[in-house]
């Protein structure tokens, strides 16, 4: 089917989230009275995937997934607290990942050929609604992008089948008309073929799969063949 539209991602495909997350801990951590060591970003990482997926299940809300993170990451470290103060203590590192956030150099070159080729584009994420709209808004993107489906928007996340589906047919797309572009192998490839979507590969740290026939390490080498843009 010839292609229609483009389905990006977000967070390691738009904006650079692990670089935003790293500066974030730098100047937050120190504040806590811990160095920002390797280990520490590590952890803080760890404790981050493991309860956004429950937040993305629907398990827990977003503001408790903060909380969780913390009541993980400051008992590591000796930090006392109680739980009253947690929200208090997360806005530190958000106001710190808030003032990080960028878009990666590729961006604007991509959005520029992906129009140039007559075709839409549209934003699907796990995130929250409020959340990745100011992020969008506050790295220049705002209504260059197209549509910003979410979480809150589908009632379901990726790598569920509804996800994609819910936003191609928001979007007024047929599935197979679509490429998602994702950084996440399982969650924006995998899941979108699944779905019944076309699907690209942004392997921006050369990681893998090595097999995946449709990898690219750069926004910069995303190819439109004519058996898509047609």
């Amino acid at each position: 089917m010839k292609l229609r539209g483009v389905l990006l991602d977000l967070d390691g495909t738009l904006v650079d989230q692990e670089g935003a997350v790293v500066a974030a801990l730098r100047s937050w951590l120190p504040v806590l009275g811990v160095e920002p060591t390797a280990a520490a970003v590590e952890l803080w990482q760890v404790v981050q995937e493991r309860h956004l997926v429950a937040w993305r299940e629907r398990t827990i809300s977003f503001a408790e997934q903060r909380r969780r993170r913390l009541r993980d990451f400051l008992p590591a470290f000796g930090i006392s607290y109680v739980d009253d103060e947690l929200d208090e203590i997360f806005d530190g590192y958000l106001h710190a990942y808030e003032d990080s956030w960028r878009i990666f150099d590729d961006v604007d070159d991509a959005l520029a050929r992906i129009a140039a080729a007559g075709l839409a584009t549209a934003v699907l994420t796990n995130g929250t609604r409020e959340q990745q709209n100011d992020k969008l808004a506050r790295v220049g993107l705002a209504g260059r992008v197209g549509p910003v489906y979410t979480v809150e928007d589908l009632g379901v996340a990726k790598p569920h089948a509804g996800a994609f589906l819910g936003a191609c047919e928001r979007w007024g797309l047929p599935p197979a008309g679509v490429l998602s572009v994702g950084d996440r192998h399982d969650l924006d490839v995998l899941a979108a073929r699944a779905a019944g979507l076309q699907a690209v590969h942004l392997d921006r740290l050369n990681a893998g799969p090595p097999h995946e026939p449709h990898r690219i390490t750069s926004l910069r080498e995303l190819s439109l063949p004519h058996s898509w843009a047609g």
